[in-house]
């Protein structure tokens, strides 16, 4: 199945440098977004590794079905989201390992989100408060929860959504890769449709937009790519106070023929047609 890829990830307005990562293997369909942590404890070196680790395990696995598998098997799931599952295990041992033989980078960590897309199966991994969001029929659903004191404290109902967004504690985490030898990852698969839309984005897309600037700008491209330049811009523009990487996976509907191309053509050069006469 084709599908069509937009990505950017920016430094945002306020960070020195980008601690984000992203990878995207059209071959195998996978995609991968992660966010490091340690700033001079390393953050970029944790979160490069983890898309690295990740992708590579996933082609091995390809190539050798019979690879072992890490971490506790999942009762219920594909081989395919065990297999992810499996490499986000290995990613926070290379990270841990990493540090425990560099001093330097002790205290490094990561976020990650992993999809993988085999078919109509859309396989899912996380460890986290980076997030994976469906945006079907107009609708969007975040895929993930957040692995954060203040998500959780939401979950238990300790304070509201709204609380949630403007606490001080919105930096905890309660899991990410590479601090701990071992770590809980969580795993799930989903039923992807024509014209479905996939996001894997940093928290520093989702602390400057909410799910409804969201919804509106993925519903609203022609392309994946005019809408990850977009999120990112929107991001940045209302403050973007973190590194912001967004990833938008779509998978084509039946009008993606000759016609369906040739209209959103027409609407892409439009738009860039108002834009020029507007900064002209």
């Amino acid at each position: 199945m084709r599908l069509d890829v937009g990505s950017r990830t920016d430094v945002g307005r306020v960070r020195e440098n980008n601690e984000d990562a992203y990878l995207v293997v059209e071959p195998l369909q996978l995609f991968i977004v992660s966010d490091g942590m340690g700033g001079e404890a390393h953050g970029e070196v944790a979160s490069a590794m983890a898309v690295e680790v990740i992708a590579d395990h996933c082609q091995a696995s390809l190539d050798d079905p019979g690879l072992p598998l890490y971490g506790e098997p999942r009762p219920g799931l594909s081989p395919r989201t065990q297999r992810l599952a499996s490499a986000l295990f290995l990613a926070n041992r290379r990270i841990y390992e990493s540090a425990l033989h560099n001093p330097e980078q002790w205290g490094m960590g990561a976020t990650i989100v992993a999809a993988w897309i085999e078919g109509p199966l859309l396989s899912i991994a996380h460890v986290g408060d980076s997030r994976i969001y469906l945006l079907r029929a107009g609708s969007l659903r975040q895929l993930t929860d957040d692995h954060s004191l203040v998500a959780e404290q939401v979950r238990t109902g300790l304070i509201s959504k709204q609380q949630a967004e403007v606490s001080e504690l919105q930096n905890v985490l309660t899991r990410a890769l590479g601090p701990h030898p071992q770590v809980l990852v969580d795993a799930a698969e989903h039923h992807i449709e024509p014209n479905d839309e996939v996001l894997l984005c940093s928290d520093g897309l989702t602390r400057m937009l909410d799910d409804e600037e969201l919804a509106s700008v993925l519903a609203g491209s022609p392309e994946p790519q005019r809408a990850a330049d977009k999120l990112v811009e929107l991001a940045k523009e209302n403050g973007g106070t973190d590194n912001i990487t967004a990833v938008i996976v779509r998978v084509p509907g039946p009008s993606d023929g000759l016609l369906g191309k040739l209209k959103r053509w027409t609407h892409s050069s439009g738009k860039d047609r108002d834009h020029s006469d507007d900064t002209g």
